[in-house]
């Protein structure tokens, strides 16, 4: 009882916002001796606490985050009409099906880092490529996709979440795909484990999952070796709250050239990035009030392995893992890629190339 009534007394703090809630065995950094060590189990007692925790005690990006979230649909505040600017250039057939409806296999909800995102919009591009080789018919929805909202329910906002699945739920409905897939390891747990307790039920898949469920007709396409030591990060909504460990692994290991080796926190014991359940908008906060941001940590670790390349599966790590990288000042030691980047190279598909 008694870390229980440490947690009740530490909760109402501004310290609170510090525990970034993936049920990690990471121990959180906290101005508040109470949750130091603490694991961040920590989910429970927010939601039960959410009317103790006042706005004013967010952060000035998380509260513009879930503003933009409410009036545009994207945590960025762009227009929806910009939703499509990664496709500029892009040389295979994208299937908007905002504007012509028509059956498709994949349903892809590009997500709003990569859709807006400069870095992340490379991946996108990448994705688009993958699919079109593959043989799969695959549309978006334009300017009508709207963000999943997994981060507002796990920040108590859970209004905003109940009207973003209503509305996705009703979007959904519209279209004939046979599954949905996703870049974006937050946005498929909440699709598969939250909307069906609204009533929207689709059949849902992250992209690790779904490429490594086509390992054999990728094989022939991965012809280019890439000769580099890779150390692959597991995020937590695909990994540890999931269990899908052995899928990016297998994407992976199917390159030729490319030596993969593990983190010594790997797997189901792998270390948070910090970015998730909203935490991609407290990174100022959590460092005013003491902390350290869990993404510098994990680039040691990455660093420790003598990988050449940290291999990601999430558009948050992407740009989280890249900025921690330059605050270690290890830009000439260790690059950042996504796993559908590290696929197209080795398809002969990245910026620049075509099937």
């Amino acid at each position: 009882m008694g870390r229980w009534n440490g947690l009740s007394a530490a909760l109402p703090s501004e310290c609170a916002w510090a525990a970034i809630p993936v049920r990690s065995a990471a121990p959180v950094r906290s101005t508040s001796p109470t949750l130091s060590g603490q694991r961040c189990g920590i989910t429970p007692c927010k939601k039960a606490s959410n009317r103790r925790l006042s706005s004013a005690q967010r952060s000035p990006e998380l509260r513009a985050a879930f503003q933009n979230l409410y009036l545009y649909g994207n945590v960025f505040g762009q227009s929806p009409r910009k939703r499509l600017e990664w496709t500029r250039g892009l040389e295979v057939t994208v299937r908007d099906l905002s504007k012509s409806p028509e059956p498709v296999e994949v349903l892809w909800l590009v997500g709003c880092y990569p859709s807006y995102h400069p870095r992340n919009q490379v991946v996108a591009r990448n994705m688009a490529r993958i699919l079109t080789a593959l043989g799969i018919r695959w549309g978006i929805l334009g300017k009508e996709e709207r963000a999943l909202g997994d981060c507002d329910r796990l920040f108590g906002e859970e209004g905003l979440f109940e009207m973003l699945v209503e509305n996705n739920r009703r979007l959904f409905e519209r279209f004939q795909f046979e599954k949905i897939v996703l870049l974006d390891p937050h946005a498929f747990r909440a699709l598969e484990k939250f909307y069906p307790r609204f009533g929207a039920v689709f059949p849902a898949e992250h992209y690790t999952t779904f490429l490594a469920s086509r390992l054999q007709q990728l094989r022939p396409w991965l012809v280019k070796p890439i000769k580099a030591r890779v150390t692959y990060h597991d995020n937590c909504c695909v990994g540890r709250r999931c269990r899908c460990f052995d899928a990016p692994r297998a994407l992976l290991a199917a390159i030729p050239g490319l030596e993969l080796v593990e983190m010594e926190r790997n797997r189901e014991h792998a270390l948070c990035c910090g970015g998730g359940g909203g935490g991609m908008w407290l990174d100022a906060f959590i460092t005013q009030h003491g902390g350290r941001r869990l993404s510098d940590v994990r680039i040691q670790h990455a660093l420790k392995t003598g990988a050449e390349i940290l291999a990601v599966s999430c558009p948050f790590e992407l740009s989280r893992f890249e900025d921690a990288v330059k605050v270690a000042g290890a830009e000439d030691r260790l690059k950042v890629r996504d796993i559908l980047e590290l696929l197209a190279e080795s398809m002969g598909l990245n910026e620049g190339g075509g099937p």
